[in-house]
């Protein structure tokens, strides 16, 4: 079973290349992921393909209209199967337990809004539940819903070479990740830890705990404070300093 994504945009060209690259494009050739961008002007009702307007009540900018939302999610949206998705800035933050929640889907549905907003009754008849990708402003939804297919598609199985790079990642264990070193062995007068050459697989994966949980500590203490141990790991924890 694949995951199809499909993007509703008034700016379609903006997602090509992307999806013609690396890990996405193979995933797209291997049948892991079907990505569909349909153009929301194409269900513009008006011969001008107007998909915004001046908002009611006064203010700045445009809004964008429901008719041709409403008719395009309507129109892509599988029986059952599909969540929509608005890119929002007011949306729950994207994240990677969020990333594995939409991995499990069988449809997901990325509406890109534009100028100052969405029309709410759209929002509350169509929408099941707005994304952030951060608390920043963008000109549009286009970049956020590229990040999140990329972020969804590489937890899909079969998508990455090694399987455990997944398990492996930042975020995925609750920190951030240890350092990583290749070669060469000696670089600018700095040699890689000693640790790492000694072919000690059990000192070796608890020194890039270690090292984790002291990054996540020094760069992320939100993250940190949300981290729970085991005796034997506090205990460790202690031991090095680090609690």
């Amino acid at each position: 079973m694949s995951l199809r994504f499909d993007v509703l945009t008034i700016f379609p060209d903006l997602l090509t290349s992307p999806l013609e690259e690396g890990i996405i494009r193979r995933a797209r050739q291997d049948g892991k992921i079907e990505v569909v961008i349909t153009n929301i002007r194409d269900f513009a009702t008006d011969k001008h393909a107007m998909t915004d307007d001046r908002p009611f009540g006064g203010g700045e900018g445009m809004v964008m209209k429901p008719e041709p939302l409403t008719a395009a999610t309507n129109q892509v949206r599988r029986a059952g199967s599909g969540k929509v998705v608005l890119l929002s800035p007011q949306g729950r933050r994207f994240d990677q337990k969020v990333a594995e929640e939409f991995a499990g889907l069988e449809q997901l549905i990325l509406v890109c809004g534009r100028y100052e907003g969405v029309d709410q009754r759209y929002i509350e008849q169509q929408v099941d539940e707005e994304i952030s990708i951060g608390d920043y402003i963008l000109t549009g939804g286009e970049l956020g819903a590229m990040i999140i297919i990329d972020a969804v598609t590489r937890l899909l199985p079969g998508v990455l070479g090694c399987a455990d790079s997944v398990s492996g990642d930042t975020f995925s264990r609750g920190s951030l990740k240890y350092p990583q070193y290749t070669r060469p062995r000696l670089f600018v007068d700095q040699e890689v830890p000693a640790i790492l050459l000694s072919g000690d697989h059990a000192k070796i994966e608890q020194w890039r705990w270690l090292q984790a949980v002291t990054k996540t500590k020094n760069r992320r203490p939100d993250l940190f404070a949300t981290m729970e141990f085991s005796g034997k790991e506090r205990n460790l924890l202690k031991k090095h300093g680090i609690i």
